[in-house]
């Protein structure tokens, strides 16, 4: 039984919620996002908000329960709030900066590595070290934290690299003599 599931979606102020069958948009301040749920799960819009329930009692079904409502909730949150990911560079002359719709990165190659900014997501740079990923929809803020993040994770025995904000990297011991 999921006890997540079992927990209605809040529907934010300045959010509009439409469900066509098993479609689901949802629009807000920040923009406006759709997600097609699986046929396991009915949705029904209320004055509460967006309730889910499984369409039978099948493993499937309880299985989408909460994985769908989880979902509608990144929807609501992405299109009122929005959502965040912050990245640090630490190692000497690792850089970020951004040209245009481009994030260049020095992270200690021969070259720079250019990162384009895919559409619907916008990157800043506040310092050379310092990365701050924002968008509404958590999937895409996510993807992109970590393809930039896998052009250099960090290393276990200096720390060098790109981590996420908070990040604890296991720390090695070196080579003894």
């Amino acid at each position: 039984m999921s006890r997540i599931g079992k927990k209605p979606v809040g529907i934010p102020k300045g959010v509009e919620v439409s469900l066509n069958g098993q479609n689901m948009s949802v629009k807000g301040p920040k923009g406006e996002l759709a997600v097609t749920l699986s046929e396991n799960v009915t949705a029904i819009h209320d004055d509460n908000g967006v309730t889910l329930a499984p369409a039978n009692k099948s493993q499937t079904a309880r299985s989408f329960w909460g994985l769908s409502r989880a979902l509608v909730q990144n929807l609501m949150i992405g299109v009122s709030e929005g959502f965040t990911r912050k990245l640090q560079l630490q190692g000497v002359g690792y850089r970020a900066s951004m040209q245009g719709k481009t994030l260049k990165l020095s992270l200690g190659f021969s070259h720079d590595v250019d990162f384009p900014v895919p559409e619907g997501i916008s990157v800043d740079c506040p310092s050379q070290t310092e990365i701050v990923i924002t968008g509404i929809d958590k999937q895409k803020v996510g993807q992109v934290a970590s393809e930039i993040r896998s052009y250099r994770p960090p290393e276990p025995y200096k720390g060098k690299g790109v981590r996420y904000e908070g990040e604890y990297v296991f720390r090695k011991e070196g080579k003894k003599k």
